[in-house]
């Protein structure tokens, strides 16, 4: 039996299933049909290649996920067809449901496919089994980390997933502070607990060019010494800080030109983020021999002092403006899962490295 990283991340793609599938998520209503009517309906006289390859790639992954979690756990008796099955009773719930949501269709063609596609990626991690590449990953994995990793696996794989989304400041990620402000007012509004909300006396300002540059240098070192809080080699984290710095531009870049347009791919390499990229580089060079317990005390400073400094920033006008014009953009932010992704991701580090550092993990 082992503790493996595809049970977490197999929950957070069906996560991401169910939040696309259900997406606006508003103006729910019965119209007058039972939700499974549509396994019955006539095949939809019109469907483009797009829909049939997103259909069948958006449960690949899950199909992978769940039988290697299966494997990796030791179930291994009919894993194939219990996992398909089980992706497809998951598309087959999300189909029903979008029976109640006037802006969404079901399709028997949709769970036809969906179902498919768990069956490939089923079909791919059995074999990756047989060949002998899980084994080779497990092996490789007991080299590089130490045993409890699983959660550090999971948000460093995360991570340039999050970066997709355009921050205001790049590898800028948690700054929440002037949305979760807005939303209060929204919900409040026309209630006498509005009053209760503090008032701040400034508005908040835009970073000067030297707080841009200590906020790209601690958005790329955080991975970078989170990494360090599961791997013990130093010649092995010289190879992994390479990798995240090679991910975090490349994830930037493309989230870039897919956003604002491919002539646009590196608009955002300015000099402040340029002075903090090699900033980083360096300290995560000097840090390559600190003990782990030691990294996760610096991931918890540097996190503080990076959405610190994040949230007292406004994102401005055009920016919104900007993300909004951009049709491959809004592909690739995924109806803004991949916003909540980079909102979400400096706060969850947070709470995953504040046991590491409580608990009984590893010291060296």
């Amino acid at each position: 039996m082992h503790k493996t990283s595809a049970w977490p991340l197999a929950l957070i793609y069906a996560g991401l299933i169910f939040y696309a599938s259900l997406y606006p998520f508003s103006d729910w209503r019965y119209q007058g049909i039972v939700p499974w009517a549509f396994l019955s309906s006539p095949l939809p006289k019109y469907w483009t290649s797009f829909d049939v390859v997103v259909n069948v790639l958006g449960y690949m992954p899950l199909g992978f996920l769940l039988v290697l979690s299966a494997l990796r756990s030791g179930r291994i008796r009919y894993t194939i067809a219990l996992m398909t099955l089980l992706a497809g009773v998951l598309s087959l719930t999300m189909e029903s449901l979008q029976s109640y949501i006037p802006v969404r269709v079901p399709s028997n063609i949709d769970l036809a496919l969906n179902t498919l596609g768990a069956w490939l990626g089923a079909l791919i991690a059995w074999a990756m089994e047989k060949l002998g590449v899980i084994d080779r990953w497990s092996n490789f994995r007991t080299r590089w980390f130490v045993a409890d990793a699983r959660g550090g696996l999971v948000l460093l794989a995360m991570w340039p997933l999050a970066l997709l989304f355009p921050a205001a400041v790049p590898f800028g990620l948690g700054q929440v502070l002037e949305r979760l402000e807005a939303a209060l007012v929204d919900v409040l509004q026309d209630t006498p607990f509005l009053d209760w909300l503090p008032v701040r006396d400034i508005e908040l300002q835009p970073l000067v060019p030297g707080v841009e540059l200590v906020c790209v240098m601690l958005g790329v070192l955080i991975p970078c010494l989170l990494g360090f809080c599961i791997i013990r080699s130093a010649a092995r984290r010289t190879l992994f800080l390479l990798m995240v710095f090679a991910l975090g531009v490349g994830a930037t870049a493309l989230s870039a030109a897919l956003s604002y347009g491919p002539e646009h791919v590196l608009e955002w390499f300015s000099v402040p983020v340029k002075a903090g990229l090699v900033t980083a580089l360096v300290l995560a060079i000097l840090m390559l021999w600190v003990p782990m317990r030691v990294s996760a005390a610096l991931v918890l400073l540097a996190l503080g002092i990076y959405l610190s400094l994040l949230n007292q920033a406004p994102t401005s006008p055009y920016f919104a403006q900007t993300l909004a014009t951009w049709e491959q953009g809004r592909f690739i932010r995924f109806h803004g899962l991949a916003q909540w992704l980079g909102w979400f991701w400096p706060y969850a580090t947070l709470l995953y490295v504040l046991t590491r550092v409580g608990g009984r993990g590893p010291k060296n």
